[in-house]
């Protein structure tokens, strides 16, 4: 057993889990999804059954009935002495990515590879007589990728040396680096909600405390709240995404990073800008300035969601200090980023701007497509108009993202709930549509959500639905 979750913990992840089914297999669901979204990690263990009955209002019976049922269909065992525990999921599972045609897998909002990505590799292949005369161990990066990034920041008006780039093994895994060094136990982490799950998992993870700034579609962040959390918590590192923020889509105005970068400042955070979707511009009216110049940002690149997301390259640009500590502390974690992937990504970068207007072309089918698609077949639904990135974050006419992403899952089609890319619960009105896969393919999609979402809906307690109501 590696972890065990709280009563609490897991009350505030279900969501909206109620429904019209009995209420023990409404709450086996919930507990179902949230091991689906690998919110809940193989070998934690589940509250005692008196204890979540306790938080959740239900008398022990039930939750035992539900503890039976997650039993029954393989997500837990129990276990003498630590209760009952959550497993692995298996191949068989509708958590696993199937095969069939008639699966449709947006769980992760990602395009296809770039189509010239196959020539370049078979080109640096050509060369791998060279390549391999290396060692094969970098933690640094190559001289040639990082001359090449840094002068992409130079050109931006973000003078940049190569000692002040940092190649990873992707994004995800430079936010891992970067909390293992810069963070303690308890130490606070100032960061967006909804946000990028992973890396509020890393933050969690490295033992810190999150400070969640709400930030909507339609009004973008909470200033009020953000100067408020910076002078009050003083927290080690705040974690932005300024520009197609992860999942609504929203870029920071010019006033929003002015604020924002002030507070950060007076508090002495390090601000972590991840940058990783800032280059998928589909028809921004006017490119802002970039988030904060100093030496108290540190920036994220990669390559996966331009390029292709099995090219796993990422990048950390920051004071050249920094950077010297984050490699010192590297070993630990990785080996270094892989030479022949960093011999592909030094010949990507030159193309950079040619990479992505053909991604701008591709979105925005995408985004079109799903966008009247929703519009016109779930019309209750409200769809955002956005600029970039990859995905809706689209607002439900009931909190019930949770139930809906359990019933498209039984007919073939994989999202991500609403509260997963909550910090402390919340968000089951809201649900990510990704406009990342071919328009067809996502107008299938909406095809499904229209077909489910009336079961979903009218199964649910006319109290939740109500209140709901009464709120919008």
């Amino acid at each position: 057993m590696d972890s065990r979750i709280s009563a609490r913990s897991l009350a505030a992840s279900l969501g909206g889990w109620r429904s019209k089914d009995p209420v023990y297999e409404a709450l086996a669901d919930g507990i179902r999804l949230l091991c689906l979204d690998n919110r809940i990690a193989p070998r934690t263990a589940l509250p005692a059954e008196r204890e979540l009955s306790a938080e959740l209002r239900l008398s022990r019976t039930t939750v035992a009935a539900a503890y039976r049922s997650l039993r029954d269909t393989g997500h837990i065992e129990s276990v003498r002495g630590s209760g009952s525990i959550t497993l692995p999921l298996r191949r068989t599972d509708p958590g696993h990515r199937a095969t069939g045609d008639e699966t449709i897998d947006l769980q992760q909002a990602s395009p296809p590879a770039w189509p010239g990505l196959a020539g370049v590799i078979t080109d640096v292949a050509a060369g791998a007589a060279t390549l391999v005369s290396t060692v094969g161990y970098d933690i640094v990066g190559r001289p040639g990728l990082r001359d090449a990034i840094a002068a992409r920041y130079t050109a931006r008006g973000i003078p940049t040396t190569p000692d002040e780039v940092m190649i990873t093994t992707g994004a995800q895994s430079a936010i891992h680096l970067i909390a293992s060094v810069l963070l303690g136990r308890a130490d606070r982490v100032l960061i967006e909600t909804p946000t990028y799950p992973h890396a509020a998992d890393a933050f969690r993870r490295a033992g810190a405390r999150m400070v969640g700034v709400p930030v909507t579609t339609s009004d973008g962040w909470d200033l009020d709240r953000a100067e408020q959390a910076f002078a009050r918590t003083l927290p080690v590192l705040a974690y932005l995404m300024p520009d197609f923020q992860n999942p609504t889509g929203r870029t920071m105005t010019a006033q929003e990073r002015a604020v924002i970068a002030a507070a950060a400042d007076r508090s002495g955070t390090l601000v972590i800008v991840d940058e990783t979707t800032s280059d998928l511009d589909i028809d921004r009216a006017i490119e802002p300035e970039p988030f904060g110049r100093g030496e108290s940002v540190i920036r994220l690149g990669s390559l996966g969601k331009t390029v292709w997301g099995g090219l796993r390259i990422g990048w950390i640009r920051a004071e050249a200090e920094l950077v010297r500590r984050l490699v010192s502390a590297r070993a630990v974690h990785d080996l270094g980023t892989p030479e022949i992937e960093q011999a592909v990504a030094e010949a990507l970068l030159p193309r950079l701007d040619e990479i992505a207007q053909q991604r701008a072309h591709l979105l925005r089918q995408g985004r079109d497509a799903v966008s009247a698609a929703l519009r016109d077949r779930i019309p209750q639904w409200r769809v955002p108009a956005v600029d970039g990135g990859v995905s809706l974050w689209v607002e439900l006419d009931a909190p019930l993202s949770s139930g809906l992403v359990m019933a498209a899952r039984a007919r073939g089609l994989y999202l991500s709930a609403g509260s997963r890319f909550a910090v402390e619960g919340g968000y089951d009105r809201h649900l990510r549509v990704p406009f990342t896969a071919p328009a067809a393919t996502l107008v299938s999609a909406v095809s499904i959500l229209e077909q489910v979402w009336p079961t979903v809906h009218d199964g649910a307690p006319r109290a939740l639905v109500d209140s709901f109501d009464a709120v919008v």
